[in-house]
């Protein structure tokens, strides 16, 4: 270890997370300008051509002339390739009769609005995705894998107590942070594994892991020690959310979730609260990540707890089940969800 490296305090992954924060906060506000008037160009040309096609019946044959015009006029501008100018007009076509959604994808990249465009076909799904990236600012890529892994369903059916242990203003963001679901396909563990085990392997992978976890968390550290009248106690991962401004305590589970696991986590997050947490931060939020679960002991079990606290299960290969659409809330209770994260 560098004589640097021992000098550093022991809040130095916190200050460094804030840090890439305001960097990228500056980043993204000088490319948001020169998006917006990207996404509402696509979009003006995308109406032009519905609207023409509608009123003079224009063909296939007349998007491809347009766009080798296009091309042959603005030789150094990309974007206006015969099948993108088709994108434009589906772009307009899904969004037009939706108010709501029209001014919101101008808030993220073009190649995150296709991606969505394409691999989701319900307005309110397409909603969510567009929300997600633009609140937590993902990649293309880790939309895509976002999609892949159903985090539309898996969020809204995530088990927490955030409704009650968090102020309004928190809760919407905090319960749109914690899925019910996590899939570490990166690992390459068997199936019999230790807690450690799984531990290890996480951090060895930590990127992939971050960014399975939904991005915007940073690794603060693993057996991350608390020490409350002379005893040491030991949290497995400790996160922090940049987005969410808290701690994130996790405890891994190789089983399935017993409800006593609510009491441990609740005492660990009394402790970062008390010991950890910096003023002007949201209390620290726990989740608890288990093999496995039953739906009602975790309802039972998060009843009375003060903390706030989420219940969650882990796979290492992609488990999609087909049911998961039939389990989702209501219409309006996803909408309200989604207008929360304003």
């Amino acid at each position: 270890m560098s004589k640097l490296s021992k000098q550093l305090p022991a809040d130095y992954a916190v200050l460094l997370a804030e840090v890439k924060e305001r960097v990228r906060s500056a980043q993204y506000e000088a490319l948001k300008a020169v998006n917006k008037e990207l996404v509402a160009l696509y979009w003006d040309i995308g109406k032009l051509i519905v609207e023409r096609q509608k009123r003079e019946g224009w063909g296939k044959s007349v998007v491809e002339r347009l766009a080798n015009d296009l091309q042959n006029e603005f030789p150094g501008i990309g974007g206006f390739s015969t099948s993108n100018l088709w994108r434009m007009k589906r772009f307009c076509e899904a969004y037009l009769d939706i108010p709501k959604l029209a001014p919101l994808v101008r808030e993220i990249g073009w190649s995150h609005n296709i991606v969505i465009m394409e691999r989701s076909k319900d307005p309110l799904e397409r909603e969510f995705y567009i929300r997600m990236t633009r609140k937590f600012g993902w990649s293309k890529n880790v939309l895509i894998h976002q999609i892949e892994n159903q985090s539309y369903e898996k969020t809204l059916l995530g088990q927490t107590n955030f409704d009650k242990a968090l102020t309004s203003s928190q809760h919407a963001q905090a319960k749109l942070a914690v899925k019910d679901e996590y899939t570490f396909d990166f690992l390459e563990m068997g199936e019999e594994h230790s807690e450690r085990e799984l531990e290890r392997a996480l951090i060895l992978r930590i990127e992939d892991f971050l960014r399975a976890m939904g991005g915007l968390f940073a690794f603060v550290g693993s057996q991350f020690r608390l020490a409350v009248d002379d005893k040491e106690y030991f949290i497995d991962l400790l996160l922090y959310h940049r987005r969410l401004k808290c701690l994130v305590a996790i405890e891994l589970k190789i089983g399935e979730f017993q409800p006593e696991f609510v009491g441990k986590m609740q005492f660990y997050l009394a402790a970062l609260d008390r010991q950890v947490r910096e003023e002007g931060e949201n209390p620290s939020i726990g989740i608890i990540l288990c093999k496995e679960k039953n739906r009602t002991v975790v309802e039972y079990a998060l009843h009375d707890a003060t903390k706030p606290i989420g219940v969650a299960t882990y796979h290492m290969v992609k488990h999609l089940p087909k049911e998961l659409k039939g389990q989702l809330p209501s219409p309006d209770e996803i909408a309200k969800l989604l207008n929360g994260m304003e």
